[in-house]
């Protein structure tokens, strides 16, 4: 078995059950503030892994992150919240957990250690897909088993750990290797060592989208406007962007039935719904490529 790096004990914060409230928490906030100085060196390596994905992506392929205990539950979080925010299917992002959706609110005893478990959960790889194995120590063997699977599978594999003595760094094709050194509560990984995998892991996602077209400028133009604030942040992408007003805007979404950038396109390059839509189609749907095809012929 690897050292674990992620159990040692802090020796800055042995004290911390005589602090005064104040001061526990400034001394959480002191430890936290060494998260993203740890990520900075790691960047090379996180910017490589994203364009890992985001080739992947254009080949049609999914990105699964892989998991147990609060690396499991922050890749479901991180999957989920790509549909809303770039339009894409839920089957684009997947979160699997060691021990099954049931794990994600109850601790399911042996899953982590399970190597044929993660074998099993990896059977839907493809080589056209990328599997991300987390975890703060690297030593489960259920993400060895995921990694090992993968490998048979011609899969692209990233391991994002916090320990450079990680079993996965060593399996995975590609590493990150975030150290944030002890958590304040020795073994307490959900603290610093989650905060740098949530991190990291939006990089990650932020990042492909953004290489694969949906993101214009700093908008999320892919957005699927299904409540009141996505609608009213619809209207006013599309009427910053098409320089109108916002009334304007929601009329040409509600045409559009709120596909934000086929109002874009129309209102831009005063064009049909079709017309817009069809241009978009020949550009692969990203919108700064479809604005420039029509706009300079």
């Amino acid at each position: 078995m690897s050292e674990i790096i992620t159990e040692y004990r802090n020796e800055n914060t042995k004290n911390i059950d005589l602090l005064s409230t104040l001061d526990i928490v400034k001394k959480i906030n002191e430890e936290d503030k060494l998260v993203a100085l740890a990520i900075e060196d790691e960047l090379p390596n996180i910017a490589q892994a994203v364009d890992i994905i985001a080739k992947q992506f254009l080949k049609g392929g999914k990105l699964y992150y892989y998991g147990a205990g609060t690396s499991g539950r922050l890749g479901i979080l991180d999957a989920s919240e790509c549909p809303p925010t770039f339009g894409v299917s839920p089957d684009m992002v997947q979160g699997i957990m060691a021990g099954g959706d049931k794990a994600f609110k109850l601790a399911v005893e042996g899953a982590e250690d399970n190597f044929e478990l993660g074998e099993k959960d990896a059977e839907i790889l493809t080589e056209n897909d990328v599997c991300v194995a987390i975890s703060a120590s690297g030593n489960p063997k259920y993400l060895l088993g995921v990694l090992s699977k993968a490998e048979e599978k011609g899969c692209k594999t990233i391991a994002l750990t916090c320990n450079h003595k990680a079993a996965i760094l060593e399996d995975a094709g590609h590493g990150i290797c975030v150290e944030v050194g002890p958590e304040v509560i020795a073994g307490s990984s959900r603290m610093k060592a989650g905060s740098a995998q949530k991190m990291v892991l939006n990089m990650l996602t932020t990042g492909a989208m953004i290489k694969i077209g949906k993101t214009y400028e700093n908008f999320m133009i892919d957005l699927m406007p299904t409540n009141e604030k996505l609608k009213d942040r619809a209207i006013r992408i599309v009427s910053e962007i098409a320089a109108v007003k916002a009334s304007t805007a929601f009329e040409t979404l509600i045409e559009c039935d709120w596909k934000v950038k086929t109002a874009i396109t129309m209102l831009v390059c005063d064009l049909t719904k079709d017309e817009a839509n069809n241009a978009l189609k020949k550009n692969c749907g990203v919108l700064r490529r479809t604005l420039k095809s029509l706009l300079t012929n």
